[in-house]
């Protein structure tokens, strides 16, 4: 038996990053997301650079154009093997 475990790769992603992402994963531009949305293509940008906080109703709003789940966006590290039910 080895004495090292295998190591676990992480990576940690903000929420504009994950914006970023799953954008780029469906091939879309910020100029087609903020059609998508109706929000400013400047909006798109700075919620991908982490300049504007994409909040409980702009993740709603992204999460219907990116057909994906507003918790994927809001909180893309969550990791529940370490988080207990309070």
């Amino acid at each position: 038996m080895s004495e090292f475990s295998k190591a676990t790769r992480r990576v940690v992603v903000s929420p504009g990053e994950s914006v970023r992402i799953i954008r780029e994963l469906q091939e879309l531009s910020q100029t087609q997301l903020a059609k998508l949305t109706g929000m400013p293509q400047s909006t798109i940008s700075s919620i991908e650079r982490g300049r504007v906080n994409i909040g409980v109703d702009r993740a709603k709003t992204l999460a219907r154009a990116l057909r994906c789940h507003p918790a994927v966006l809001v909180f893309p590290g969550w990791d529940t093997r370490t988080e207990s039910a309070a």
